[in-house]
């Protein structure tokens, strides 16, 4: 994010073509009110997940520009320009979580196109192991439960509002996430 001089930030994004290989820059903003074809931007996501299978799965804040009050993947956030995915997985895991990645169990468990799913981003999904609930960030989030990933599959299909690619995450990783 790069201050401007109203005091704002402006988060800059990698653009890249449909071999997730860089073609630009864009402003989050920008790519996101008026997406131009053919171009997309990166994303990580993670979940943290117990010994008994259940992901740790926050609800977002009110006060968030999207997806406001709606169910959250345990980690989430895009990929700022010039950084790798893992960076920006540490980077956010970090920020929401209150958590370094140092002596953690985790891994990468998937990457997806937007050219062969429905999800949105060229994405890579990590699974964070853990019995422990993080001490989250509560900017990012006003509160978490641990729900395996049919009951949140379920209470998605209920109708309990949720981030746009939540239900498909959930739907893609679920035998990776064991």
């Amino acid at each position: 994010m790069f201050p401007t001089k109203d005091g704002s930030e402006i988060e800059w994004l990698d653009e890249v073509d449909g071999q997730d290989q860089v073609v630009g820059r864009v402003e989050r903003q920008d790519h996101w009110n008026a997406p131009q074809p053919g171009r997309f931007v990166r994303v990580v996501n993670a979940f943290v997940v117990n010994s008994a299978g259940e992901l740790w799965i926050p609800r977002r804040t009110l006060t968030k520009r999207v997806f406001p009050g709606c169910l959250d993947m345990s980690v989430g956030g895009h990929v700022d320009a010039g950084e790798s995915y893992e960076a920006a997985f540490c980077r956010e895991t970090q920020e929401e979580l209150n958590w370094n990645l140092d002596g953690l169990d985790w891994r990468e468990v998937a990457y997806f196109s937007p050219l062969k799913t429905s999800l949105s981003c060229f994405m890579r999904v990590y699974v964070i192991r853990s019995d422990v609930a993080p001490p989250y960030n509560p900017a990012d989030f006003s509160g978490a439960e641990w729900l395996t990933p049919a009951e949140l599959l379920a209470r998605i299909d209920a109708g309990d509002p949720a981030k746009g690619d939540l239900r498909e995450l959930v739907r893609l990783c679920a035998e990776r996430l064991r």
